[in-house]
């Protein structure tokens, strides 16, 4: 079964602590249950949002490897 993301963001652009912060302020705005796909790049983004993620509530549904890039799904809280 594919999960169907509400909303998606890029954030390999990113260093931490901006990813979490991108990704916190882009879950604030979606409704409760609403999913989110992240797409990061290198191993302390992928330790991170995850985690903070979860520190926040959210549930974290899946953590695909992408190639380039991982992919973090995220139920928000």
């Amino acid at each position: 079964m594919t999960i169907q993301p509400d909303q998606t963001i890029d954030i390999t652009a990113e260093v931490c602590p901006m990813t979490f912060v991108r990704t916190k302020l882009r879950l604030e705005r979606m409704k409760p249950g609403e999913i989110l796909s992240v797409r990061l790049r290198g191993e302390e983004p992928l330790r991170n949002v995850p985690r903070a993620a979860r520190e926040e509530g959210h549930t974290i549904l899946s953590i695909d490897d992408a190639g380039d890039a991982h992919i973090v799904i995220i139920r928000r809280a």
